[in-house]
């Protein structure tokens, strides 16, 4: 690697209300400690997979279950990376597990909950990875968010390129409540809690200068984290519950 590409990599972002412009490691203290709700909730998941009871033949099947409580955990440590290092290798520690989660549960909650075929299950991956494409290009309406428009950060502080994500939940979740699948509210609440977790990710610097504690603004980043956290504890849940079900029609046998 060029000593400029080296550079680049570790060029300081200043992307949120409670670090400002200070690139000290402790610049975020919320932001980075919150992470550990992340940490807590893939334990927590982990726990209740280890513990789920399994019949012989199905023994050495949940690969799948095991490899999205990874992703929590590795979410939790590259977003703490991020939230002290602010550097632009830390926000692909940041951002990339955070995207194979979607990626996978999607493919996962289509597969396992809903019962589609791997042809259709592809398909619909793939149309998922070209909203989440062009979802932060929309514009936004003028003179929405002003003091993040004034800061130069993106439409809705970047929140867009989630709303693919909460509208698959919306619409599997609904679909599955529809067909009685006991998945169908534990994804349709995760919905409503990743909703209200996005406003605060959105908000966090139109209300920057509300959040001032122990001498600091804090912004509301860090409820992003700790409820985020919960909705993906909510949808590893009913994976690890009712994943096993191949199709939603056999939730009442």
């Amino acid at each position: 690697m060029a000593a400029g590409e080296a550079s680049i990599w570790s060029d300081k972002i200043f992307r949120y209300c409670e670090r400002g412009l200070d690139p000290a490691f402790w610049a975020e203290p919320f932001n980075a400690v919150s992470n550990m709700a992340f940490l807590a909730v893939a334990i927590i998941a982990a726990a209740q997979l280890a513990r789920q009871p399994q019949s012989p033949e199905q023994r050495g099947h949940n690969v799948a279950e095991w490899s999205l409580v990874t992703l929590v955990f590795a979410i939790g440590i590259g977003s703490f990376l991020f939230h002290t290092s602010a550097t632009r290798w830390a926000s692909v520690a940041d951002t990339a597990p955070i995207g194979l989660f979607m990626l996978g549960y999607f493919g996962y909650a289509l597969r396992r909950l809903m019962g589609l075929g791997w042809l259709s299950t592809i398909a619909g991956v793939a149309a998922f990875v070209v909203a989440l494409r062009y979802a932060g290009n929309i514009p936004c309406v003028p003179g929405l968010l002003p003091i993040t428009r004034a800061g130069g950060h993106p439409c809705f502080n970047g929140s867009l390129g989630y709303v693919p994500a909460l509208a698959a939940m919306g619409g599997v979740g609904a679909l599955l409540a529809a067909w009685r699948h006991p998945a169908g509210p534990w994804i349709l609440v995760a919905g409503v809690v990743f909703f209200v977790s996005l406003t605060f990710r959105t908000i966090d610097f139109e209300v920057c200068g509300l959040t001032r504690m122990m001498g600091r603004v804090r912004g509301t980043h860090a409820l992003w984290h700790m409820l985020n956290a919960v909705t993906l504890y909510l949808l590893i849940a009913a994976g690890i519950r009712y994943g096993a079900r191949r199709s939603p029609h056999d939730a009442t046998a």
